[in-house]
């Protein structure tokens, strides 16, 4: 009897070990997989762009401000876009003051001049920024850092 129960001891024991050992091995990899979600946010994006004013480009502020890029919070969590930037191709840049984007939400960077709100922002810009037949559109945070990129067109 007394081989027998060696013997259960013995398979318990090493059933025991082999459960330590599959859950320390999935233990890091569960950590990993929250650090990977952790480092995505915050995450903005550039949503739709409105190159191509509607109707005759005249340079009027009202043709100028119906040329827009809509920039998108899709976090549960407001963000400052205070320092960051939106750049086209050809260098013109808007840069963002103490602008926050609430959770969910999205604002509209229009080109001309205007009032700022908490969903429209003015670049007060005399001419157009956005080429209608093929640009990008870069956002980046306030290191620098290349947060998304709307490109449309074929390049030249």
């Amino acid at each position: 009897m007394s081989s027998a129960s060696s013997s259960v001891r013995r398979i318990a024991a090493t059933v025991l070990a082999a459960g330590a050992i599959v859950s320390a091995t999935a233990l890091p990899a569960s950590a990993a997989d929250g650090d990977r979600h952790h480092q995505q946010r915050p995450r903005v994006e550039i949503g739709r762009v409105q190159a191509d004013s509607p109707g005759r480009e005249d340079r009027s502020n009202r043709s100028l401000n119906a040329e827009w890029v809509e920039i998108t919070n899709t976090t549960r969590d407001g963000i400052n876009l205070r320092g960051w930037t939106l750049r086209d191709r050809d260098g013109n840049r808007y840069r963002f003051d103490n602008v926050r984007i609430a959770p969910r939400a999205t604002i509209r960077i229009h080109t001309g001049n205007g009032r700022d709100t908490r969903t429209d922002l003015f670049q007060d810009r005399r001419d157009y920024v956005w080429d209608n037949n093929s640009d990008t559109a870069t956002l980046r945070d306030d290191r620098g850092r290349t947060v998304d990129t709307e490109s449309w067109g074929r390049r030249r």
